[in-house]
């Protein structure tokens, strides 16, 4: 599908008039990200920290954008990421099994097929604490 975009665009963040074949998108405040049919991943905007060095991934089935990150989740159930890794929220490339991810300020979260969730990055408030969360209960 097409993308239409409105608001600010100080960054860029709103230039997608020239995307097509997209599925989902993912925007934080400074940049947007795109999945495309194809498993390919387009991204706009500010991109400081290399949060949309994207241009690389193939057979991604989900995408989300964290404030100054990219993750994505490929067909086999591995994870991907760039950006600022300030907090270790890149660091996902042992994740195996993950059917579902979510990227936060400075954190990032990943939820298995077994039900079990596991969550990397800045914790000061606890974000990361899910070790003992088991959804398939």
């Amino acid at each position: 599908g097409t993308v239409v975009t409105v608001g600010d665009n100080t960054y860029g963040q709103s230039d997608l008039s020239s995307w097509a074949n997209i599925k989902q998108i993912s925007a934080r405040e400074y940049n947007t990200v795109g999945l495309k049919f194809d498993g390919t991943v387009v991204a706009v905007g500010d991109n400081s920290y290399g949060q949309n060095d994207t241009s690389s991934w193939t057979n991604i089935q989900q995408i989300t954008a964290g404030d100054h990150h990219t993750v994505g989740l490929k067909s086999d159930g591995t994870v991907v990421a760039v950006g600022d890794n300030n907090y270790g929220q890149c660091d996902v490339s042992s994740w195996t099994n993950i059917k579902q991810i979510f990227a936060g300020w400075s954190h990032t979260v990943g939820l298995k097929n077994d039900g079990t969730i596991v969550a990397i990055g800045y914790n000061d408030d606890g974000q990361c604490d899910v070790s003992s969360w088991d959804l398939d209960q």
